[in-house]
């Protein structure tokens, strides 16, 4: 039997004792007050620059005759004015590029206030009288406000920050409106604060002796309570109270939120199909195989035809064993039919392999991190895992878990309540969930093209995970890369700008002067580097102090590979990928807080080139990361070029 475990208890290591006892996915509980009763204000979200202040200014110039004055010179003295009145302001002014309508774009040595950059825009034009117009390059933010459920504070997972999944920049794109996500678990309770994204579900549970409610399978997939007796699911086991895990699970993905109550889900506009087929001891595999075939729209004889297909399965939950025939064609046929199957790593602290159905194929398998971005105690890792997502980790206090919907009752159902959860149990369903927001966005997405995106927008772990798959989720980056955009920075990291001379144009001002080359004598030599394992992670990052090539290599299917340049202020680093001829690998960069800043993802033995410049006035550290996509691995058939030149 599948087996879901949930124990109430303040000794975390008493759960992890039973957790490991059970061979099962565990959603462990964290005592903590209800947020009913402790709720904090809502706090305002950080936006991601002060929007009262920019370090950029806009300057577009009239058409106008040159005669007797040369291009470069008239640039040379326009260039000199621009800096002149800039001065006079107390700031230094540099050229940056041309925008699309020939206007010029000049960066700020500091920033400024809107004002001060208005009437330093204002001075510009009345000081040269060829100025068209002058006004701030004006910062804009992502427009999602903080909602204003009570308990939004005390989701650490939401945020925008380290470890957070930045829901709100996810929520400027989409918010899972259209999609339904089934929670095969333990069914769910009507919860204020989640009902109204509820839909028809499945009681799929054919067991009486599991099912807890005295009939087999019918159309009723509320929760009666999964509790047990002592040596109920076998002598010398413990008896436990219900865990109503699969409200839990639920609320994660999408509580109702902006209500004024309790807690935010991820997805907050896409709708929850439940599917009960967890209940006392556990539940069977036959039925968690039906249960995804028919969450997905597929035929399950003696069930009703589904009204409510998902494009997401969500499955907190496992066992010991190897992948079984009967699981492993139950998620090929909900992959068939659209779906996307997400499942639980584990909680045994051990290797995922050793755990169904993480261990099958065609499952995003997902690890659990904690606040600080490090694996969680609990999680299970390895080559299997996809990627990880927050389940928490109560180390450091009972915050650190998840919080999300649950109910009061410890053996039947009671009064609404909130509860801090962790396990991966509580890690799976942040996946979900912004595979849903995925969709929202872009529903001809395809299942790969999901898990792909999903893998590739994720960042770089700012803690200690080793094994825990392509990094940590971020909601923004794989929101936007699903919608053809590119994640906004919550801090002014660097734009990719490599700052290109246009073709002489007639009917707009001349470029600035080039800069010189630099003296061949004063160029550093370059470089030819091997790559050193392991380096699967920004913090685990080869180091690449010089200008040159980089020889590397994708050791296997999950393998991602890192590289740290310090550039200096005002410099530029462009790195170019070359993979073998039969391979797919992807190129990507990243500022110094880990947020993706530029890309490359070409075809088969194409090279991908990305570039960023650093227009901060001191140097900065730029990862520069290689990713399987498709192809060989290996020593030899894993083999690929990386030229760094900055």
């Amino acid at each position: 039997m599948t087996r879901l475990l949930t124990v109430r208890a303040a000794v975390a290591t008493m759960v992890s004792a039973l957790v490991a006892a059970s061979g099962a996915i565990a959603a462990q509980a964290v005592v903590a007050p209800s947020p009913a009763t402790t709720a904090r204000a809502p706090q305002v979200a950080e936006t991601p620059a002060d929007v009262g202040s920019t370090d950029r200014i806009i300057v577009r110039y009239r058409t106008q005759p040159t005669s007797g004055v040369s291009g470069a010179q008239l640039q040379s003295q326009r260039r000199d004015q621009v800096q002149e009145t800039a001065a006079n302001e107390g700031v230094v002014a540099e050229f940056v590029r041309r925008t699309s309508q020939g206007a010029q774009v000049w960066t700020l040595d500091e920033m400024v206030p809107i004002e001060d950059v208005a009437a330093l825009a204002s001075s510009i034009a009345a000081t040269d009288p060829a100025v068209e117009y002058a006004e701030p390059d004006r910062i804009m933010v992502p427009l999602a406000e903080t909602p204003n459920d009570p308990s939004w504070s005390d989701q650490w997972a939401l945020q925008t920050s380290d470890t957070g999944l930045d829901v709100l920049g996810a929520w400027d794109v989409a918010r899972g409106a259209g999609v339904n996500v089934a929670v095969i678990d333990t069914g769910y309770l009507p919860h204020v604060d989640l009902a109204a994204n509820i839909l028809g579900g499945y009681d799929m549970i054919s067991d009486t002796a599991v099912s807890n409610d005295g009939s087999g399978r019918d159309n009723d997939p509320r929760d009666p309570g999964d509790h047990t007796s002592q040596n109920e699911c076998g002598n010398g086991r413990s008896g436990s109270s219900s865990s109503w895990h699969g409200t839990h699970v639920a609320g994660i993905i999408a509580a109702v939120t902006d209500n004024g109550v309790g807690v935010s889900g991820v997805a907050p506009e896409s709708k929850v199909v439940p599917v009960r087929v967890l209940g006392a001891c556990g539940g069977y595999t036959a039925d968690i195989a039906d249960a995804m075939v028919w969450s997905s729209g597929g035929t399950v004889p003696g069930a009703p035809a589904n009204a409510n297909p998902a494009r997401v399965l969500n499955l907190s939950l496992g066992g010991s064993g190897t992948c079984g025939t009967t699981t492993q064609n139950a998620i090929n046929t909900a992959r068939a039919n659209g779906a996307v199957v997400v499942v639980a790593a584990g909680n045994e602290a051990r290797d995922v392999s050793t755990t169904s159905p993480a261990n099958c194929s065609g499952v995003v398998a997902v690890a659990a991190y904690g606040p600080t971005g490090s694996r969680a105690y609990y999680s299970n890792y390895g080559s299997l895992v996809d990627i990880a997502a927050p389940g928490g980790d109560s180390s450091s206090g009972a915050s650190g878990a998840i919080l999300s919907t649950l109910n009061a009752g410890t053996t039947d159902p009671g009064s609404d309540s909130y509860e801090y959860y962790q396990g991966t149990s509580m890690a799976a369903p942040h996946v979900a969930a912004v595979a849903a927001l995925m969709i929202s966005a872009n529903p001809d997405l395809t299942v790969e093209e999901i898990e792909t995106l999903l893998r590739s927008s994720a960042r770089p772990f700012v803690g200690r995970c080793s094994s825990c798959g392509s990094g940590m989720l971020d909601a923004s980056a794989a929101v936007h890369a699903a919608a053809g955009g590119v994640a906004p920075e919550p801090a002014p990291e660097p734009a990719p700008d490599p700052d290109p001379t246009p073709e002489p144009n007639p009917t707009q001002e001349p470029a600035p002067d080039p800069v010189p080359e630099p003296n061949p004598t004063q160029e550093p030599t370059p470089t030819s580097v091997t790559e050193v394992e392991p380096n699967d992670s920004r913090v685990a990052a080869n180091v690449i102090a010089e200008s040159g090539a980089v020889a590397g290599a994708i050791g296997a299917g999950n393998d991602t590979d890192w590289f740290a340049v310090s550039l200096p202020a005002g410099a530029s680093l462009t790195a170019t990928l070359t993979p073998n001829a039969d391979s797919d690998y992807d190129l990507y960069l990243y500022g110094s807080t880990g947020r993706r800043v530029a890309w490359s993802i070409n075809d088969v033995g194409a090279a991908d080139t990305a570039t960023v410049r650093n227009t901060r006035s001191s140097s900065r550290t730029y990862y520069v990361r290689v990713v399987y996509y498709s192809g060989g691995t290996g020593a030899t058939d894993g083999a690929y070029g990386l030229d760094l030149d900055w």
